[in-house]
């Protein structure tokens, strides 16, 4: 395989690699929305989401486009919010079995 794949597919993950960006992921998984409504979902300064919605868009996660004073923005696939999804599942899964082995020990420790 092309090594020039897994260094794009490195810098893809490294911009998602952020709590905040994933969480614009989940925002924008089934629809585009302006910035300032990013803003508001998130609670943070509008300075700070423009910061991740510019790193996303230079790695092709996002798309942007403008209409009058407001940016919208879009992820480009829908395939990056269902890969986010199903990493977010084998994290839930593995954090289930771990804290179901930690209270078995706990209790075997009794």
């Amino acid at each position: 395989m092309n090594k020039r794949i897994f260094q794009l597919h490195a810098d893809v993950c490294k911009a998602l690699a952020h709590a905040k960006r994933l969480e614009i992921v989940h925002i924008l998984k089934d629809k585009e929305a302006a910035a300032g409504d990013i803003v508001k979902q998130m609670g943070i300064p509008k300075a700070n989401v423009s910061q991740h919605l510019a790193v996303m868009r230079k790695a092709g996660v996002l798309n942007a486009r403008r209409e009058g004073l407001n940016v919208y923005y879009r992820i480009t696939s829908p395939k990056i919010a269902r890969a986010c999804n199903l990493m977010r599942e084998v994290l839930l899964e593995h954090h289930m079995k771990r804290g179901h082995l930690l209270m078995d020990q706990a209790q075997k420790e009794k």
